[in-house]
């Protein structure tokens, strides 16, 4: 099966080469942003986006851009697609945008954006870039919901708290109080405890890494070329 079959895009970008568990990109807004599975949810879905866009647009002019200009074009693109994502939070869901603040803009300097764009984008057709592009952002948004999550129950006790800034006012009564009567744990909430979170999945993930079955790859012989080498 070829690196770039649908199969093996899937499988990378949402285990095998994940932004978040192996890469290692894109940290800042991710230790900063995951403190409740809505604001993780929200900046996931946001790169997921335009990661998506980003790869459509850089396969489609792939053999019009010129290799000295193909990173500064990449950058415009990216730019453009962070701001149009921007204006639309802010017109439509204007208080999660002022909790995500800054980390929003900083889309741009996600170095996944750009590597996946270059490495991958640029060098394929539009129907691989694409789910190359939203495979690699849904990988990054699982990560970001996982560490929310994680760090929500032990800091507040509680799953999706303030669904409302996502969903509307209706979502006010998705609330849930898994631990009654919490005071909630304070580092796990803050930047510390979201290294320490990631440290604990990325240890899970390699221990599920090191326990599944490893492939062995069977080179086949040529017994007629073997023959001859051997008759000579």
């Amino acid at each position: 099966m070829s690196n770039d079959s649908y199969f093996n895009i899937t499988k990378q970008g949402l285990w095998g080469n994940n932004i978040g568990f192996v890469q290692l990109l894109g940290l800042c807004p991710l230790l900063a942003v995951s403190s409740t599975v809505i604001n993780a949810l929200g900046l996931g879905l946001a790169t997921t986006l335009v990661l998506l866009a980003s790869n459509v647009s850089v396969s489609l002019i792939r053999h019009l851009v010129r290799p000295e200009i193909r990173i500064a074009a990449f950058m415009m693109i990216i730019a453009s697609f962070v701001t149009a994502i921007e204006l639309a939070m802010e017109a439509w869901l204007f208080d999660l945008h002022a909790v995500l603040g800054i980390f929003i803009p900083l889309i741009v300097t996600n170095c996944a954006i750009l590597g996946r764009a270059e490495a991958f984008a640029s060098r394929t057709s539009i129907d691989r870039a694409a789910l190359d592009g939203f495979m690699m952002g849904l990988g990054f948004t699982l990560v970001l919901v996982l560490l929310g999550g994680m760090r929500e129950i032990i800091g507040q006790g509680t799953l999706l708290s303030n669904a409302h800034l996502m969903f509307g006012e209706a979502a006010r009564d998705w609330t849930i109080v898994l631990l009654t009567d919490y005071r909630g744990f304070l580092l796990a909430i803050l930047p510390p405890g979201a290294f320490l979170g990631l440290g604990l999945l990325i240890a899970v993930k390699n221990i599920i890494d090191d326990l599944a079955p490893k492939t062995v790859t069977v080179t086949p012989i040529n017994l007629a070329t073997e023959s001859g080498a051997k008759t000579e």
